[in-house]
């Protein structure tokens, strides 16, 4: 059985070799599908089917040959290439209320986003190896410095960790790029430091980059990115997986604000026990 396709790209690419062995009603499909792209992103499968002038098994039947276990499992590469072609919110709400007709209040999009969000974080524990979250607590631990980084969305993330591994007294440095400086801050970082890098798809250049850096000096370093696929994981020390919630188009952080709070709470933790068994070593010290 062949890859399933990861990337909208991909799929518009094997629809388009496959194209001619298609059934006459998949062909229909694939041509209304590959010709309407953004309002594929965000109609529901009855809309979808009524514009085509198929049935809704058809949708379904479409997206099996494709290797989907579901319709909606193949519309989310729809909705991802929206997100990477329309970086713009305002571009995103327009193509939101153009597909589907509809204009949510404010408090529909609250429950929205608080139900999507509801569900990752629900997930999130299952989701997280638990050998890997003590290995990266084990590389952060064991750094000098933590160097962070997380450019355009990511950022968000970044600025918290590192704002929290100062209060547990963990020496940390953002990487902000402040004068587009990446690649100097890059190459600040210490033999005995360690990288904290957060990354979602389409990967910012600065992280590929800083990733790259650390490959080639030997620099252990932590990714936080949305894959196992991610070009940022294979030759991560430690790779966390977090699946964020998205509502018409828009990506959350929830998740990955909560992981990145697990951590630095957990290294705090460690710190606090280290201090407590070395003062029960040294009482005098302790004392003093």
């Amino acid at each position: 059985m062949s890859q399933l396709p990861q990337s909208f790209a991909e799929l518009e690419e094997r629809i388009t070799a496959q194209h001619a062995s298609l059934s006459r009603r998949l062909q229909q499909t694939a041509r209304f599908l590959l010709d309407h792209p953004q309002e594929v992103a965000f109609a529901t499968i009855a809309q979808l089917a009524q514009r085509a002038g198929v049935t809704p098994s058809t949708l379904i039947r479409f997206a099996n040959s494709f290797g989907f276990k579901g319709f909606s499992e193949m519309q989310k590469l729809f909705r991802s290439r929206l997100v990477d072609e329309l970086p713009n919110y305002a571009e995103r709400i327009h193509a939101s209320r153009t597909a589907t007709g509809e204009t949510p209040d404010s408090t529909q999009l609250l429950w929205e986003f608080a139900e999507a969000n509801r569900e990752v974080l629900e997930a999130l524990p299952g989701r997280i190896d638990p050998a890997q979250l003590e290995r990266a607590l084990d590389v952060l631990d064991g750094a000098e410095v933590v160097h962070v980084l997380g450019a355009r969305r990511s950022f968000v993330v970044a600025s918290y960790f590192t704002y929290a591994l100062h209060h547990i007294g963990k020496r940390a440095f953002l990487m902000d790029g402040l004068g587009g400086m990446h690649e100097e801050q890059t190459k600040a970082v210490g033999p005995k430091d360690a990288m904290l890098i957060i990354s979602f798809s389409p990967y910012a250049r600065e992280t590929r980059d800083a990733v790259a850096e650390a490959c080639e000096r030997g620099i252990p370093h932590i990714v936080i990115t949305d894959s196992s696929l991610s070009p940022l994981a294979p030759t991560a020390d430690v790779a966390l997986i977090v699946h964020e919630a998205e509502v018409r188009s828009f990506r959350g952080l929830t998740a990955s604000l909560c992981l990145s709070q697990t951590l630095a709470i957990a290294l705090g933790v460690r710190q606090d026990k280290r201090r407590d068994s070395a003062q029960q070593e040294n009482p005098r010290q302790g004392a003093s």
